[in-house]
């Protein structure tokens, strides 16, 4: 992948979240399988999740999240001709939950579809659509990185069950004179599918059995060494692309998996834990929402500014990874 150049350009003019009321803390699960509140914190960092109540799916969170959004910046939904949803958690495997989406704001002539590239799922979304942006067919589009993955734990499998929360958060990008997308990549080592999945129709991989009955299964060791080695080099890389210098980044959002898997990126990068902006200590691993949830948390704790560069990177099952770097706009 190169730069983005076109005639049309994109930017995010806006940003929502949801998040369910239920809080699981660690202490919560310290009576449910053998860990404790030190244990997880000094592994993962995470210190709580929140989880979708019985009758709460995706499409629930995703439909609050855009409220939140149009309510915060004034935005009449009408605007919108395009809604894309990164997810892993749909409410069924058809309709959409991105039809869901537009079935409760009733967007006219709105392009709606649901993507499932796991936790590169909302950095790949944002992707397609600053594509679709830059043919000239749509103006706003919607993108929503949603998850309800406690549907898909084992509670009783405790190297999973510490990690994993439901959540939602969603940008509009605009179509603009000047583009704040500066610079993609992806990437997908395919043969490492087998690191982190969820069993479902198919439980075969590469000629062998799966176990986990439809819940997620992780050999998080493998995922760990893969991921601290793979995303400090595409971050490098999106740098190189738009011909910037390692410090001129003002922030890193990575997918927020792990704080420890954070800390290394970031020492492989040579850039300050500071500049890292997370969202696992309240919410734990959200796949395809964590992005998003962590650039609202930082927008409501005012740590973002117009003009700041970001380079916001997913990656997790597939093994898939998506980077792009942007200036942030709002």
């Amino acid at each position: 992948m190169t730069e983005l150049r076109a005639e049309f350009g994109a930017s995010i003019t806006a940003i929502g979240s949801y998040a369910p009321e239920r809080r699981l803390t660690n202490e919560d699960l310290s009576r449910m399988v053998d860990t404790n509140d030190e244990w997880i914190v000094r592994r993962t960092g995470i210190k709580e999740r929140r989880i979708a109540a019985e009758g709460e799916y995706s499409s629930d969170l995703a439909i609050l999240a855009l409220r939140n959004l149009l309510e915060r910046y004034a935005v009449d939904a009408m605007t919108i001709d395009g809604i894309i949803v990164a997810t892993t958690t749909p409410d069924s495997p058809f309709p959409s939950v991105a039809s869901r989406v537009q079935a409760a704001f009733g967007m006219k002539g709105a392009l709606a579809f649901d993507m499932n590239a796991a936790c590169a799922g909302f950095v790949s979304a944002l992707q397609v659509a600053n594509g679709l942006l830059l043919t000239g067919a749509y103006r706003r589009i919607a993108v929503i990185g949603v998850e309800t993955l406690s549907r898909l734990t084992d509670y009783s499998d405790r190297s999973t069950c510490i990690l994993f929360g439901d959540g939602a958060g969603v940008v509009l990008v605009d179509r603009a004179e000047k583009g704040a997308f500066l610079a993609s990549d992806a990437d997908t080592n395919g043969a490492g599918g087998a690191h982190v999945y969820a069993a479902g129709l198919s439980d075969l991989w590469r000629g062998e059995q799966l176990a986990g009955d439809g819940k997620i299964v992780q050999n998080g060791r493998e995922v760990y060494k893969w991921a601290v080695s793979e995303v400090p080099l595409g971050v490098e890389r999106l740098l190189a692309r738009a011909g910037l210098p390692l410090e001129r980044l003002d922030w890193f959002v990575p997918h927020s998996a792990n704080r420890r898997m954070t800390e290394s990126m970031c020492e492989r990068l040579g850039l300050p834990s500071e500049k890292a902006l997370i969202s696992m200590e309240s919410f734990g691993n959200t796949s395809s929402a964590s992005i998003p949830l962590a650039l609202d948390g930082a927008v409501k704790e005012d740590r973002l500014k117009p003009g700041d560069l970001l380079a916001l990177y997913g990656f997790g099952s597939g093994l898939s990874q998506a980077g792009l770097l942007l200036e942030w706009t709002i």
